[in-house]
């Protein structure tokens, strides 16, 4: 009984240090305050300017377009590396493991430098081609979603696909209709985090963009360098609404995720 208040204060501390800061912005993001430290009146300015200004419009969405693209690339290609590991032999599936634990141990800066030498410098393709950088963000996405899709590969009855291929299926159609549905909870998850990490990068899209073109991560750094601005401000919100956004999914995920359990125990 007396561990029991130790834990709850140990959670609560926990939980004061990751979202503290993010409450904190979302309480300043309904201020008319220009710094955090000083309270001011309430208004809606900054979600006024967030979604009215073109600059900010256009910023949000291309990130959002960039990172739907990357995570799709990223998808396709760690699943079928994921597939294909998974289905050779020992010693393959072991060395496409263990090069696939490289661009997740890496730092990003590594990786986005070798990006723009390889491709900018060596390869001479433009940075204004978007090229290197979807590049980048595939680079930086598709080791996770290979992560992702791998324990479900583990979890699958390797037998079904190989009695598909007996009953005269090709191992293309045995890939589609056997394999497919029975990873597709690891390939959603997987392009899921794909998302989330092209939108949270900053440091691939700092070396690979075009100079007209900016991410969120990029945006906000930028604008956050100098004084105060009515888009520095509108930033707040813009941290608001995606963390309100975020745990949303999460929320709704988790209640899908209860919800197929306590039916497959009814089954």
């Amino acid at each position: 009984m007396k561990k029991y208040p130790i834990r709850v204060i140990f959670l609560l501390i926990v939980a004061l240090f990751m979202y503290a800061p993010i409450l904190i912005i979302a309480v300043y993001s309904f201020q008319d305050s220009a710094n955090i430290g000083t309270l001011g009146s309430f208004t809606l300015k900054n979600y006024v300017k967030l979604f009215t200004s073109p600059e900010l419009r256009d910023m949000i969405i291309g990130t959002i377009l960039l990172a739907l693209i990357s995570a799709a690339i990223a998808t396709i290609l760690g699943t079928l590396g994921a597939v294909g590991a998974f289905y050779s032999k020992k010693r393959t599936n072991s060395f496409i493991s263990t090069l696939n634990q490289v661009p997740v141990v890496n730092a990003d800066v590594v990786t986005a430098f070798s990006i723009c030498i390889l491709l900018v410098v060596v390869f001479g393709i433009g940075k204004d081609t978007y090229i290197p950088l979807v590049a980048g963000h595939v680079t930086l996405c598709a080791p996770f979603v290979y992560l992702s899709v791998v324990p479900k590969l583990k979890q699958m009855d390797p037998s079904i696909y190989e009695a598909a291929l007996d009953l005269g299926a090709t191992p293309a159609a045995a890939l589609r209709r056997i394999v497919i549905p029975q990873i597709a909870s690891g390939i959603i998850s997987g392009f899921a985090l794909a998302i989330t990490l092209s939108l949270d990068d900053y440091f691939i899209a700092t070396y690979t963009k075009p100079a007209t073109f900016d991410t969120i991560s990029t945006y906000v750094v930028n604008a956050t360098k100098g004084s105060y601005t009515d888009i520095k401000t509108a930033l707040w919100a813009l941290s608001a609404v995606i963390f309100v956004i975020v745990v949303v999914i999460v929320v709704i995920m988790n209640v899908r995720g209860n919800r197929a359990e306590k039916e497959r125990s009814v089954r």
